[in-house]
């Protein structure tokens, strides 16, 4: 058992499906051993920051780069990350590191390579179905792998335990276990943090097109603060009521009185949309690194808890498929509690709080204490 206080590192980041995760299982890591000392580790992007801190944790930034588009790029690219890497080992060595957890992203490599070249154990959180670059290049070197879900596997090459937690959701107890009544039915349009133009544009003249099924219907439409205007203009000038906003701080409050979502498929989303069990038509955005959200709307399309409509394989008109597919969910109520079913069968509630334990368990604290925990 170590002697001094446990110290995790959650490297990575860059984007908020990224980090998100990572935060709430470091929240949970807290309120079980409060002893513990967390640091997050990335690229200091000022939401990243501001996220970290306003939770509670150190956070250090790292020089990084993403791959090189081209040679003019590639020698920045090499002296950043060196530089990154560098940082990382002294930090590892002067700080005590018992753990490090790496969440995705070209960000989580230089302290993710440090712990591998410190023989620091090294978990890696992968939220997709297909996962990302870094993850797959580091699954070699990983001392054990937490994954959202069962397909992730097959997508890995390692020697490691992979462990199918789930994907850990911040403020999981917000998400209620029952449906708002069907007489007061909800159809929400969510765009993730930064809106989806393609959304923006497409589900308003889809809802045109199926005006009729809108009855006894409210629509609520996060557009992302660039897509607000232009998005609200589209409903009035369609004649289509419709509640615009530009971001939506409680998800987890608006899903609990959700009969139906359309929205992107990456892993938080869907993750949100389990735990809440809402039925979605999810639209993959087509340039996701690795099409990971292509993969992630296939394992829920299979599991018959949403609709698939990728605009890249189908003919026609992105607006005439939203339309198709939301005039027939929108009027069978028997299709949507199917559905529902089959969202909270894919769901982990508990993701946060085995994520929290693994982790630890590798850091050598699996025996720690009763009295340095906080009962669950």
């Amino acid at each position: 058992m170590n002697n001094h206080a446990t110290h995790i590192v959650f490297t990575g980041g860059g984007t908020l499906g990224h980090l998100f995760p990572g935060l709430a299982t470091a929240e949970e890591i807290s309120r079980r051993y409060p002893d513990a000392r967390i640091t997050f580790a990335g690229g200091g992007k000022p939401s990243e920051l501001r996220h970290v801190t306003e939770a509670g944790f150190e956070y250090l930034a790292l020089p990084c780069r993403p791959m090189p588009r081209g040679p003019l790029q590639a020698l920045s690219f090499v002296a950043e990350n060196l530089a990154g890497y560098l940082g990382a080992k002294r930090f590892i060595k002067e700080n005590d590191v018992d753990a490090v957890v790496g969440l995705g992203g070209y960000a989580s490599a230089p302290m993710a390579r440090a712990a591998i070249a410190r023989e620091i154990p090294l978990v890696l959180m992968e939220q997709n179905s297909v996962p990302g670059k870094t993850t797959r290049w580091l699954a070699r070197y990983a001392t054990l792998i937490c994954a959202a879900m069962a397909k992730t596997r097959a997508n890995l090459r390692c020697r490691c335990e992979v462990q199918v937690t789930g994907n850990p959701i911040r403020q999981v107890e917000a998400f209620s276990p029952h449906i708002a009544q069907e007489t007061d039915r909800r159809l929400v349009i969510i765009g993730g943090s930064g809106g989806a133009r393609s959304l923006n544009e497409n589900v308003p003249r889809a809802l045109y097109k199926i005006r009729e099924q809108l009855s006894g219907w409210r629509v609520l439409h996060q557009t992302g603060v660039d897509g607000e205007d232009e998005t609200r203009l589209l409903y009035k000038k369609l004649a289509v009521e419709a509640k615009v906003v530009p971001f939506v701080e409680d998800v987890p409050g608006l899903l609990a009185e959700t009969h139906l979502a359309v929205c992107r498929s990456g892993g938080g989303s869907v993750a949100e949309l389990s735990l809440a069990g809402v039925p979605a038509i999810l639209v993959p955005y087509p340039y996701a690194a690795d099409d990971h959200q292509a993969g992630n709307a296939k394992v829920y399309a299979s599991a018959g808890a949403a609709v698939c409509v990728d605009a890249r394989k189908l003919p026609g008109r992105l607006d005439d498929h939203l339309a198709a597919s939301l005039k027939k969910l929108l009027s069978d109520d028997e299709s949507r509690r199917r559905m529902s079913a089959a969202m909270r069968r894919l769901s982990h509630p508990a993701a946060a709080a085995d994520v929290a334990e693994a982790v630890m368990r590798v850091a050598g604290v699996e025996h720690e204490s009763e009295n340095r925990r906080i009962a669950a």
